[in-house]
């Protein structure tokens, strides 16, 4: 439904995001949702036809040259740079599609109900749980557990958010993460297996085999559809990273649809100027 203020599409209820999901679904299409970090990103993502646009402080790191890790890192307040990338950049170009705001669930300075208000008022049509610890794994991840700033924050987070009525499209990197965010009313759970290969800064030996993630996915599906059979799937990351290789995970997984973030948005910019500068650079002079 428009705004009546604006007469543009945002903001959506959590209802109406579902339903435009659900005919993207019913079309026999693959739901994409796509990250941007700059206004321009996001203005020709939604020409390109994009499901839902997400806003979180990794994009920003991305676009200015860095890995998309930096978003995880204490390089600023990832809260703070959400809002001024969605209402500076993004909300002002974006006509129709639904944008999702990035939450740091386990910020311990924020009033979380307080913060999810401003969310929405600003209109944002749902919120997503980045900087995410599920996929901080090892001694670190157990620290943060015990000292009150994990994942059960974030789960907590989209529980709150359920119940302003904002669409809710999360990360996960388990089985057990996926039924945590069923039971807390997620929408839409996405299985994070890795930081994206390839490029200048995409991992190389980190990265996971196609083998993991399709296996990781299906299990983080069957996993979350215990819970909730009406919640829709997605994949991100690791070697998920072109077209051809979203429909390998497509064909082998119950999954209904792709988030791209590196994969769509920085990719793209790397290909498209390193390419555009060469052929300018091979005009001759007469």
């Amino acid at each position: 439904m428009p705004n009546p203020w604006t007469g543009v599409g945002n903001p959506y209820t959590k209802q109406e995001v579902r339903e435009r999901l659900k005919k993207t679904i019913t079309n026999k299409k693959a739901i994409i949702a796509a990250g941007a970090g700059t206004g321009i990103s996001a203005k020709f993502i939604e020409r390109g036809g994009a499901d839902l646009i997400i806003i979180y402080n990794s994009g920003r790191f991305r676009m200015a040259g860095h890995g998309s890790t930096a978003g995880m890192m204490a390089y600023g307040d990832a809260n703070a740079e959400a809002l001024e990338i969605g209402e500076f950049e993004v909300l002002p170009v974006v006509q129709e599609v639904p944008v999702i705001c990035g939450v740091h669930g386990s910020d311990p300075r924020r009033r979380m109900w307080h913060h999810l208000l401003k969310i929405k008022d600003m209109g944002f049509s749902g919120v997503n749980n980045f900087p995410t610890h599920s996929i901080v794994d090892g001694h670190f991840r157990q620290v943060l557990e015990e000292t009150g700033m994990g994942f059960a924050k974030e789960v907590e987070m989209i529980r709150l958010a359920t119940k302003m009525d904002l669409f809710s499209i999360v990360y996960v990197a388990t089985p057990e993460e996926a039924k945590q965010m069923a039971d807390a009313g997620a929408d839409a759970i996405i299985s994070h297996v890795g930081t994206t290969v390839g490029g200048s800064i995409g991992v190389v030996n980190a990265s996971r085999s196609m083998d993991f993630s399709i296996e990781r996915t299906q299990e983080i599906i069957e996993a979350g559809r215990s819970v909730n059979p009406d919640i829709f799937f997605l994949a991100h990351g690791g070697p998920i990273n072109t077209p051809e290789d979203v429909r390998q995970i497509l064909d082998q997984t119950d999954a209904h649809g792709f988030v791209g973030a590196s994969s769509l948005e920085r990719m793209g910019v790397e290909e498209s100027l390193t390419e555009l500068t060469r052929a300018f650079k091979a005009l001759p002079l007469r």
